[in-house]
């Protein structure tokens, strides 16, 4: 059963964090507009006052387990939430996100994306996407940096199954490089949509990586049931009951 006061804990904590966004882009925009290392700053501070008020506003907790990669390395992740987001965001160096190209007319966090370095992709046309994907990352080796594709392409709720797409695995081959699983369960205490926030231990793990140069099959085999098993156990782990 839900609680009142912690549904008024969750919203005053999600007005406050979209809040936070202009103020600390408004900030940092001189850094910004300097060079994209004041952008990724900006991200990263944000990202740290979203873990903190979380903790003390609504009772949840974040960790991020395993060692997260650094120079140039693909990062394939579960995505519940935005919770996840921050965590990727909030611990790598350079992160640089697959991102939806509707989110680049998004106040604010459309601008710091571009400028850190994501890739807009448009989703309703795959192979269109896939193609100009690989074009993108290709052009923008120059800046090392950690580039994150959620193989799903989109929000997953705990219990939810959902194909993986290929787009993971045409960047896997472009990189020719080991490829980072992440999981997480985020999702268990932030929702893909609405307000309620549930307090408890969210976390981000940054798992083994997969070796170079698998066959395509072979590595989307291997892609998704490592990110699925350790989501799977990180989701127990925090509580959850599938179908309960």
């Amino acid at each position: 059963m839900r609680s009142p006061l912690q549904y008024l804990r969750s919203l005053v904590f999600v007005g406050q964090m979209y809040l936070a966004m202009p103020v600390i882009g408004l900030l940092y925009l001189p850094l910004a507009l300097a060079s994209p290392r004041g952008a990724t700053l900006a991200a990263r501070h944000y990202c740290h006052w979203v873990r903190w008020t979380a903790r003390w506003m609504i009772g949840l907790k974040s960790e991020v387990r395993g060692t997260p990669p650094e120079g140039e390395v693909l990062i394939a992740a579960k995505h519940q939430s935005f919770f996840d987001i921050i965590l990727l965001a909030g611990s790598l160096p350079r992160p640089r996100f697959i991102m939806k190209k509707s989110l680049t007319w998004a106040p604010v966090l459309g601008w710091y994306a571009l400028r850190i370095g994501c890739v807009p992709v448009d989703r309703g046309k795959r192979g269109q996407a896939i193609i100009s994907m690989s074009q993108q990352v290709a052009e923008g080796r120059q800046a090392p940096g950690q580039l994150i594709i959620y193989p799903q392409g989109t929000r997953v709720a705990p219990g939810v199954s959902r194909p993986y797409k290929i787009g993971a695995g045409v960047l896997y081959q472009q990189f020719g490089q080991p490829c980072v699983p992440a999981a997480t369960n985020v999702g268990v205490f932030w929702p893909r949509t609405g307000i309620y926030r549930k307090p408890g231990l969210a976390v981000l793990e940054y798992l083994p990586p997969i070796a170079a140069q698998k066959p395509l099959d072979l590595f989307m085999a291997d892609l998704e049931e490592t990110v699925e098993t350790a989501s799977n156990r990180l989701m127990a782990e925090a509580g959850f009951v599938a179908g309960a």
